[in-house]
């Protein structure tokens, strides 16, 4: 079964990822919580590709395992951890976690700057094509860990 194993948001560009049980999801804003909900991320714009990222553990542990790299789920930047799903096969597709409908709208390539906050170089060309899902939130509700994820 694809799920929902961690939840991470940020206040404000730059602040440390914060890990939480369950965040609301709010449908064409983002997490409740995070920086592009409240407009104070890098990169805010009104745009449904900034509602929600989600990464793969599989991902990591690939980059772990074949690159000697060791990246916390936080250090990615990623809102949704997730386990036993292949996002990249998401994009332009709806699916739900728990209660919540997605929409992924592309990948979330890896870039410098994720490269340079966590210190470890190599870490973007490891992550390159495995970097994770930027989803547009359709209908709203409470992710909690452990939510199942359903891709038709």
């Amino acid at each position: 079964m694809a799920r929902l194993e961690a939840i991470f948001v940020a206040p404000d560009k730059g602040a440390p990822m914060e890990a939480r049980d369950e965040v609301d999801a709010i449908a064409g804003t983002g997490l409740s919580g995070d920086r592009y909900a409240e407009g104070t991320g890098t990169f805010s714009k009104p745009s449904p590709d900034r509602h929600v990222t989600l990464i793969e553990v599989e991902a990591l542990e690939a980059v772990e395992r074949d690159y000697g790299i060791a990246i916390p789920p936080e250090g990615t930047r990623r809102n949704l951890l997730t386990r036993g799903v292949y996002l990249n096969h998401l994009v332009d597709r709806i699916f739900h976690v728990g209660q919540v409908r997605l929409r992924g709208v592309e990948f979330c390539e890896p870039c410098d700057v994720l490269e340079k906050g966590l210190g470890k170089p190599g870490a973007r060309g490891a992550l390159l094509h495995r970097g994770g899902l930027r989803a547009e939130i359709l209908e709203g509700g409470t992710l909690r860990i452990g939510d199942e994820l359903r891709a038709p």
